[in-house]
């Protein structure tokens, strides 16, 4: 892809990224073209339907999520996921409908797990023993617990209790 294609590109994914998390799924394609400076065929044809966009932007989002691993502490990458598990929720059903394959799910959790397990190792103040496998299920528990209350800040108390239970014990 040229330099400038590319550009287009990312710019589009971050446009759509906020445009899902504000709007929606269902947020205009012509507003996300207008405010990524392109027009709406150049979004059609990189993605050809609303399902391809979504899927992009989640991808991309992932992406990031698991690169974070190598720059972030073990904490705030935990309240980066929950902010990227209560952006997918908001991408709903069209995102269910994009990720059709269980392959395609497990590989989420996998690079998932390959991120966590990196947090695990580099971050000393973690008791030994931690399955990065486990933690990932923690995280997701309360993720769906602080989007059932509608409460951002119970997501981060839980994460400070699960936090203090990662310690190594003095």
């Amino acid at each position: 892809m040229r330099a400038d294609a590319q550009e287009n590109h990312e710019r589009v994914l971050e446009v759509a990224a906020r445009a899902f998390e504000r709007d929606g799924t269902g947020a205009s394609l012509k507003a996300i073209a207008r405010e990524a400076g392109v027009g709406i065929g150049t979004v059609y044809r990189r993605f050809p339907t609303r399902e391809a966009l979504v899927e992009a932007v989640y991808r991309q989002e992932v992406d990031q999520l698991c690169a974070a691993a190598d720059e972030l502490t073990l904490r705030a990458w935990m309240e980066r996921f929950i902010d990227f598990m209560a952006t997918k929720r908001g991408l709903g059903e069209t995102l269910r409908a994009a990720l059709t394959s269980e392959e395609d799910r497990q590989d989420t959790r996998d690079r998932l797990r390959a991120a966590i397990a990196t947090l695990l190792t580099s971050d000393d103040s973690v008791r030994p023993g931690v399955d990065a496998n486990d933690l990932l299920m923690s995280l997701g528990g309360i993720t769906l617990i602080a989007a059932e209350e509608h409460q951002r800040d119970l997501a981060s108390r839980l994460l400070d209790l699960l936090t203090h239970g990662l310690r190594r014990q003095l």
